[in-house]
Parts: C-alpha cells; sequence; structure tokens
C-alpha cells in the first residue's frame, strides 16, 4: 500500500515538472495586472421605482505602465465613484431586470477610474459576473 502511494506521488512529480517545463502560451490566460473590486450591489430601477439590486464583481485591467500595488490601494476610491454613479443614473438593462447595462457601466467606470488612477494607467473594465438579488420578469406595460 505504501509503494502505490510512493509511486502515485512520484508521477504526480514527473507530470508537475513536464507541466512547469511547457512554455505558456500568450492570450486569453494572461491578464497582466489588474484591480479586483469587492462585489457590490447597484440598485435596478424601473419607471422610478427600485425594483431589485443586482451584485456584481468588477476587474479593472492596468497597462504595462501602471503601478498595480499603488492602485490597488486606491480601490475604495474606485468601488466609490461606482456607487455614486450607479445611484446618479442607474445601470438599468432595459431588456433584462436581473442584469446591468455592461457596455454603459464599463464606459462609467473607465472614465471615472481614469480620473482616479491618472492618464493612461487603465487598458479596460471587465464586469466578471452579475448576481440579481431576485429573479424578475419584464414589467407589464
Amino acid at each position: 500500500m505504501i509503494r502505490r502511494a510512493l509511486i502515485a506521488a512520484a508521477l504526480t512529480l514527473v507530470a508537475g515538472a513536464a507541466h512547469a517545463s511547457e512554455p505558456k502560451k500568450e492570450g486569453k490566460g494572461d491578464v497582466g495586472q489588474y484591480v479586483d473590486l469587492q462585489p457590490l450591489g447597484l440598485p435596478i430601477v424601473s419607471k422610478g421605482r427600485l425594483v431589485n439590486y443586482v451584485f456584481v464583481n468588477i476587474r479593472i485591467n492596468l497597462t504595462t505602465a501602471a503601478n498595480a500595488a499603488k492602485l490597488r490601494e486606491k480601490e475604495p476610491f474606485f468601488r466609490d465613484a461606482l456607487v455614486r454613479a450607479g445611484h446618479r443614473t442607474p445601470f438599468t438593462n432595459a431588456a433584462d431586470l436581473s442584469a446591468v447595462d455592461v457596455p454603459r457601466l464599463a464606459a462609467t467606470l473607465a472614465r471615472d477610474a481614469g480620473a482616479i488612477a491618472g492618464p493612461g494607467q487603465i487598458r479596460s473594465v471587465v464586469v466578471t459576473s452579475q448576481a440579481p438579488r431576485r429573479r424578475l420578469r419584464m414589467p407589464q406595460a
């Protein structure tokens, strides 16, 4: 029984070493520098009434020239800017009250994050996940 465990461990080490020696492929797996925002809830308003909250996870991708450690310290400022913008004009998706309007949210946060971080620091903003508080149907006309 011990012999089987030793053989399995040796095979695992050999496979791990072979996998580590393979060159990494550049592409979608390589994300570079980024700042992940803590999940936050954004209101969804329809016809002047609050109907839902959608909890979003957001990643701000940085340029290669950006100082990622310094910008991670500014994460509360990024969240604050997003919450203020989301309450000023909610990111309501007209087609689905269980999701946010991702292109508008990304554009707004990219603009605000650029002002907070400085010019040439932000490459893009990506909404990594959305989770509605409630699943809703579209309201009847």
